[in-house]
């Protein structure tokens, strides 16, 4: 497929490779094998590439090579056909074909990020987009990628598209949560004993929530009778407000696992923990009705980039 690719541009390149300016109709005439539109679309491309310059003669469009084009047109023509795959690139440029013979370890991060990009566009590989992602976000500041939207990454490479853009977060979270898998002791059985307890496992139970959160969100940690955690619960999304954050919602799932207790837990996107009037009404609201299920709020847990914060305890 991509030798065929080259063959008709190349047949479309020597055809009308000319000293004289000529028209779409006459190229036409030169390629009467390729379909006509194919021709009109080459040409436009060759313009926007700069081997070609366009002017109108009346109703009728002219071209004429350029003698000072950026780059010979053979290499035009490749990367028309290869600039979105790496196949043809030297070893040390195709980071699939690494990654199986040397292992993960041994890529770079920006052949990582090729990887995750998969394909480029034209004039730009996947391996380059990588380059450049790294020229941005190297040493120290990789991990604020996670961090960057779609608009931002694309303005770093025109590689970058949605597909892209949602396979390198899902890397990054995939990544995440693997390390986090790796660094638990699921032999040493978890129990929240008291508010540093409750907070060392907030921190790490919700650490994509710290760092990450947009906007604030509300859960809960169920919690059995050892105040060991069952399972965890979003409740709601959007400014904690004690008159939205509704009883009913906060204990259904408490209630379907038969839980002993629960942690309450919130994010708060500015990185400050500290927690507002609205957050101890929220707690107050909720331990009374606990006490009525015979369901015991253990504490409520404010995360933040900063760090993690007891509200029982900073009373």
């Amino acid at each position: 497929m991509s030798e065929d690719r080259v063959r008709k541009l190349r047949q479309l390149v020597y055809s009308i490779k000319t000293d004289d300016s000529f028209s779409v109709a006459w190229a036409k005439l030169q390629c009467r094998d390729l379909s006509p539109a194919y021709v009109t679309r080459v040409l436009k491309q060759l313009a926007q590439a700069g081997h070609l310059v366009e002017s109108k003669d009346r109703k009728e469009t002219l071209y004429r090579w350029r003698n000072d084009a950026p780059h010979p047109v053979d290499m035009w023509i490749d990367r028309q056909v290869f600039g979105d795959q790496v196949k043809q690139s030297p070893v040390s440029d195709r980071p699939r074909e690494q990654l199986l013979s040397d292992g993960a370890a041994h890529l770079t991060e920006a052949q990582l990020l090729a990887i995750l990009i998969r394909v480029g566009v034209t004039g730009e590989s996947a391996v380059q987009a990588g380059r450049r992602l790294m020229q941005k976000y190297g040493d120290s500041r990789l991990g604020m990628l996670c961090e960057a939207g779609l608009a931002e990454l694309k303005a770093i490479s025109p590689a970058i598209r949605k597909d892209s853009y949602c396979q390198i977060m899902a890397g990054i979270e995939l990544g995440r949560r693997v390390a986090a898998l790796r660094d638990d002791k699921p032999d040493i059985p978890v129990r929240i004993r008291g508010s540093d307890d409750a907070v060392n496992y907030c921190v790490q139970k919700f650490a994509r929530l710290a760092t990450d959160g947009k906007q604030e969100e509300f859960h809960i940690v169920t919690l059995d009778t050892q105040h060991g955690p069952i399972q965890s619960h979003r409740i709601t999304v959007g400014t904690l407000d004690a008159s939205l954050v509704h009883p009913r919602e906060v204990f259904k799932p408490a209630i379907r696992d038969s839980a002993s207790a629960i942690l309450l837990v919130h994010n708060h996107p500015s990185g400050d923990p500290t927690p507002s009037r609205e957050d101890h009404a929220v707690t107050d609201r909720l331990t009374k009705v606990g006490e009525l299920l015979g369901i015991r709020v253990l504490d409520h847990i404010i995360v933040s980039k900063e760090r993690g914060h007891s509200i029982i305890a900073g009373r």
